[in-house]
C-alpha cells in the first residue's frame, strides 16, 4: 500500500512537472482568433496582427494583449496570382525594410504542391493601402518543396536578404532575394535548410530570427491542423522547435549539435495543460516587452476546431545563446 501510494504520488508529481514546464500564453482580449500569425508594431506604438484566411486578415490594438479589433484585409477580392486558392490566402510574414512594409503570403490548396508565394507592399500597414505585387516563388507537383509558409530575414549587410519557405515533402528551402523598393527578386542559391526524415516529414513554417551573431530557425513540427486529442500522441502534435547557425544560409543545428536537415530541433514550446498544439510562430522585438515569440494555439477547454485557434505570445529570454519562453 505504501509503495502504491508513493508510486501514485510520483506519477502525479511528474505529470505536474510536465504540465508546468512552459508558461501559459500572455493575455489576449477582444478578437483573438488567429492562425499562422504575423505581428508588427508600428512606430506610433500601434500593434498589427495578420492571419491566414480571408485574404490575410488584419487586426489592430494599442497593447499586445488587446483588445484586438478586426480592421480589414491585406488583399482585396483575390490575389493577382492565378492559382486555385487565390481568394483564401495563408501564412503571412510581414517585414519592414527602408520605409516599406512587405507582406509575404501563400496561395495553395490543402495537400497540393501547386502553390506560390506572393507579396504585397504598403507604407502604413492599414487595410486598403496594400499593393499586390504578385509572385516570388512557385512550386508544382514535381518540385522538391511546397512554396508556402515564407519568411524573410536579413543577413550580414543591409542589402543581404534571404527567403525561406516549405511545408512537408522535402521541407524547408532557402534562397537569396534582392529587395529594391517595391520589388522583390529571387536571386538564386536555393538549398535545403531543414528536413524531417521520418514519417511524412511534418516540418513547416520556418521563421528565422537574427540575434547578435546567430540566426535562429524556429519551426513548427508535428500533426496539424485536424486534431483528435483522445488519440493523437501529445508529443506528436504541433509544437515549436529551434536550430541556430552563425551563417544565415546555414547549416543549422540544435542545442545538441544535431543538424536541422537531419530532424534536429530543440523544443521551445509544446502542449501543456489546456494549451494544445502551439505553432505557426514568429518573433518580433517589442520595446515594451523585449523579444516576443507569438503563435497560434488551441484551448482544450474550448475546443480544437480550426475556427477556435487563438493568438498566443510569450516573452523570450536567451540563456547561453538559446531561447526560452517566460
Amino acid at each position: 500500500m505504501l509503495l502504491s501510494t508513493l508510486s501514485t504520488l510520483l506519477v502525479a508529481s511528474l505529470a505536474s512537472v510536465v504540465r508546468a514546464q512552459y508558461p501559459n500564453p500572455g493575455a489576449c482580449s477582444g478578437d483573438c482568433f488567429t492562425h499562422d500569425p504575423a505581428v508588427v508594431k508600428r512606430a506610433d506604438g500601434r500593434y498589427f496582427r495578420f492571419s491566414t484566411l480571408d485574404l490575410i486578415g488584419i487586426w489592430t490594438a494599442n497593447d499586445l494583449s488587446g483588445p484586438w479589433t478586426r480592421s480589414g484585409s491585406v488583399i482585396q477580392g483575390a490575389s493577382v496570382i492565378n492559382l486555385e486558392g487565390n481568394n483564401v490566402l495563408w501564412a503571412p510574414d510581414v517585414v519592414y525594410i527602408r520605409g516599406i512594409y512587405y507582406c509575404f503570403y501563400s496561395v495553395s490548396t490543402s495537400g497540393s504542391r501547386t502553390s506560390a508565394i506572393g507579396y504585397a507592399t504598403s507604407t502604413t500597414l492599414e487595410s486598403g493601402s496594400w499593393k499586390d505585387q504578385g509572385i516570388v516563388v512557385t512550386s508544382t507537383g514535381s518540385s522538391p518543396y511546397n512554396a508556402i509558409d515564407s519568411n524573410v530575414v536579413n543577413g550580414t549587410g543591409p542589402n543581404e536578404w534571404y527567403l525561406q519557405w516549405g511545408s512537408y515533402w522535402n521541407n524547408i528551402y532557402q534562397a537569396r532575394v534582392a529587395i529594391d523598393g517595391e520589388y522583390v527578386f529571387r536571386s538564386g542559391n536555393e538549398h535545403q535548410i531543414g528536413y524531417e526524415p521520418s514519417g511524412n516529414h511534418q516540418m513547416e513554417g520556418a521563421f528565422i530570427w537574427k540575434r547578435d551573431n546567430f540566426w535562429y530557425q524556429f519551426l513548427s513540427r508535428g500533426i496539424c491542423c485536424t486534431y483528435h486529442p483522445d488519440t493523437d500522441p501529445i508529443d506528436q502534435v504541433y509544437h515549436v522547435t529551434v536550430c541556430r547557425s552563425d551563417n544565415p544560409a546555414g547549416p543549422y543545428v540544435d542545442k545538441n549539435g544535431v543538424s536541422c536537415t537531419s530532424g534536429g530541433g530543440t523544443t521551445v514550446l509544446a502542449s501543456h495543460g489546456n494549451i494544445y498544439a502551439p505553432g505557426g510562430q514568429g518573433v518580433f522585438h517589442d520595446d515594451a516587452h523585449g523579444d516576443v515569440l507569438y503563435y497560434h494555439y488551441l484551448d482544450l477547454n474550448v475546443g480544437v476546431d480550426y475556427s477556435q485557434s487563438k493568438f498566443g505570445w510569450n516573452v523570450l529570454q536567451w540563456v547561453d545563446g538559446w531561447p526560452t519562453i517566460v
